[in-house]
């Protein structure tokens, strides 16, 4: 059709759309666009959820949302509230008639699902903003008069204690109750006059996210959104974001400002039919295996490439949401993620639990990350059961809890050309992983994972092959820098039978090839117990260690200087980033070869090559900048890294 609606504030959901007479709610205009028609919202505050009312039929014949070239468009979850009354000190309570909520009031509705830790008090998904602020959410009135609020958590990973709250913050806080007729909402404005200001609330759930699945090849471009009340997004739930396609496929979400989501900014993950948090809800059985069934009831309900994922999400930036960045389990297959700006996640600590970092996905399969700054969450990337063909390629994450998780997966994934920056790098929960040319400073992790099985599949489908228990190795290493926080490495974990330190010598006593493997293995019979026993092999070549980071100890060639420090050093310059390592004159006589296909082999329990989402052979040769390597060079993330000090810009 190619019709173009527009849409703008001075206009009527009585009109035609047309530029002259446009719509005045975006909703208006989903309810009539079809297939290769464009949405067009000129400039102003929207305070409406968006929900796409038809999809587009093909990759070529989208139905696109889109803000006018040059003008700034906001869809918000919020409305603003202007009578507010003072009651004591620098309190002022505002009285809300529930009918504003329609039939979802987030100042009733808890954060809660599977994973969720207690609080002391139950948190809801309400929120109040100041001039664009988030408040943090008390369990008591009286709570609403203290100078500093802070509390004190366990982090259920690491088990440190850690602070709860921001201390330059916890001054601004709420409380709410809720009636039959009313929400009462008390906030501490500390001196500001609220009727003067804009204070917003959050009302609705999201700010574009489909009711129905199936909208699919929608595009959404140019937009800022925030203040939505997503509830927390764990992966045997619903998972709906601020933004997000509701099991649908092809999606391109682009160029869009995205913060303040209660829990989840956007979303590419499962809906309701699959599960819905049963582990919370019945405490019956594990989450673990709620999740599975997850899996099953998906695939009966049509999960496939033909049917969900897929989607493109670039060039977005993501900041100030409670749990995920971006978030998905099973829809978000066959996807890509690129050139997003991911800060600030998880960090305000109202609640807490697994299922939190800038990127969170279960079932990447064959999803591809690269070019993704990601920096100051709680965690940067956690690839989570099914990490099965997916590319982690040309990050950039610094100033993280812990940069990057694979967890409960078998492979074959790729990590490759990332700059790793932060003092906790790596937890490796998982096996048939290649890592080649990064960058790792910091702690790692190595943990075999036996009580949990897990799905792999048919390589690039989601058809299951079979489960398996994570025996740990089946990995390779090939052409990384180790940097380690100190000359004797940090090996405080949560786990006692993990490994911990930087580099590679955590896979000490593990064979170095199949044919070792196996004729370690069947030494003396048996079946499982054979295999359970005996450490798959590991592929360890031309890395380089400094700084306490410590070798594999059959790794053919090396570099290894424990008392050296490069003195890696990550700089922000407004949205540049600049990066400096200082490395010795030994480092010109270390190089490494490029990886590929037949030189990475494939992985032992899916029996999957590594190799790219349409199968073809997968070349590791091109650097942190797009810069293609030559056979034999550098190792690490750049083409060019030499002795001596190295500067350079790697964002902006």
């Amino acid at each position: 059709m190619n019709s173009r609606y527009h849409v703008a504030k001075n206009g009527s959901d009585n009109n035609e759309g047309s530029k002259e007479r446009p719509f005045l709610t975006i909703n208006k205009a989903a309810s009539v666009a079809a297939a290769e028609d464009t949405i067009i919202v000129h400039e102003g505050v929207y305070r409406e959820w968006v929900k796409p009312k038809h999809p587009g039929l093909s990759d070529l014949r989208r139905i696109t949302y889109q803000a006018a070239e040059g003008e700034k468009v906001m869809i918000k979850g919020s409305e603003e509230i202007q009578n507010w009354q003072q009651t004591e000190g620098t309190v002022w309570k505002a009285s809300v008639p529930n009918h504003l909520f329609g039939d979802f009031n987030p100042f009733r509705e808890e954060v809660f699902g599977d994973w969720l830790f207690k609080s002391e008090y139950p948190k809801h998904l309400g929120d109040v903003y100041l001039n664009g602020r988030s408040f943090y959410e008390v369990g008591r009135y009286e709570d609403l008069f203290k100078a500093d609020i802070r509390t004190e958590v366990q982090d259920n990973w690491t088990r440190k204690i850690v602070p709860a709250y921001n201390p330059e913050e916890t001054k601004f806080v709420w409380y709410a109750e809720v009636n039959q007729e009313d929400t009462i909402v008390y906030a501490n404005f500390n001196g500001s006059n609220p009727n003067e200001e804009l204070v917003e609330i959050n009302v609705r759930k999201c700010c574009f996210y489909p009711k129905i699945t199936g909208m699919n090849y929608i595009t959404v471009k140019g937009f800022e959104m925030a203040q939505a009340a997503s509830p927390w997004t764990p992966p045997t739930a619903d998972q709906p974001g601020l933004l997000g396609a509701n099991w649908s496929k092809g999606w391109i979400i682009e160029d869009n400002i995205i913060h303040d989501a209660k829990c989840s900014g956007i979303s590419i993950g499962k809906e309701k039919s699959t599960g819905d948090n049963h582990r919370s809800k019945k405490n019956d059985k594990p989450g673990y295996q709620y999740q599975i069934e997850s899996v099953f009831l998906a695939l009966k309900a049509g999960w496939s490439k033909e049917k969900v994922g897929s989607h493109i999400i670039r060039n977005n930036e993501i900041y100030d949401c409670g749990q995920n960045g971006i978030v998905g389990h099973l829809g978000c297959v066959f996807s890509e993620i690129y050139n997003n700006h991911i800060y600030n996640i998880a960090l305000k600590r109202e609640f807490y639990g697994h299922e939190i970092a800038g990127i969170k996905l279960h079932a990447a399969i064959d999803v591809q990350l690269h070019h993704n700054r990601i920096h100051n969450c709680s965690l940067g990337i956690w690839m989570d059961w099914q990490t099965q063909g997916t590319r982690i390629s040309r990050n950039l994450l610094y100033f993280n809890n812990r940069d990057l998780f694979i967890e409960v997966s078998h492979g074959p994934y790729t990590v490759d050309y990332n700059i790793l920056a932060s003092a906790y790098a790596v937890d490796n929960f998982a096996q048939g992983g290649a890592y080649i040319n990064n960058l790792i400073c910091g702690k790692m992790v190595l943990r075999k994972v036996l009580n949990r099985s897990t799905p792999y599949h048919v390589p690039h489908s989601t058809e299951i092959k079979g489960f398996s228990v994570v025996h740990g190795g089946d990995d390779r290493y090939y052409n990384n820098i180790f940097v380690g926080n100190d000359p004797v490495e940090d090996a405080e974990t949560s786990f006692e039978d993990a490994a911990v330190g930087s580099g590679t010598a955590h896979f000490n006593g593990y064979s170095t090839s199949f044919e070792e493997y196996m004729e370690n293995v069947h030494q003396k019979p048996g079946d499982v117990e054979i295999f359970i026993d005996n450490e798959q092999p590991v592929y360890i070549n031309h890395n380089a260690y400094f700084n306490g980071a410590a070798s594999f100890e059959r790794e053919n060639e090396n570099l290894t200087n424990q008392d050296y420090n490069p003195n890696v050093l990550i700089e922000e310059q407004g949205n540049e980033v600049y990066i400096s390592i200082e490395l010795p004159e030994e480092i010109d006589s270390l190089s490494g070869d490029i990886q590929h296909s037949r030189t990475l082999g494939h992985v032992r329990i899916a029996e999957a090559n590594f190799e790219n989402p349409d199968g073809s052979e997968l070349v590791v040769d091109t650097d942190y900048f797009g810069e293609k390597r030559a056979q034999k060079s550098s190792i690490g993330p750049f083409a060019q890294l030499q002795q001596g000090i190295n500067k350079m810009k790697v964002w902006g």
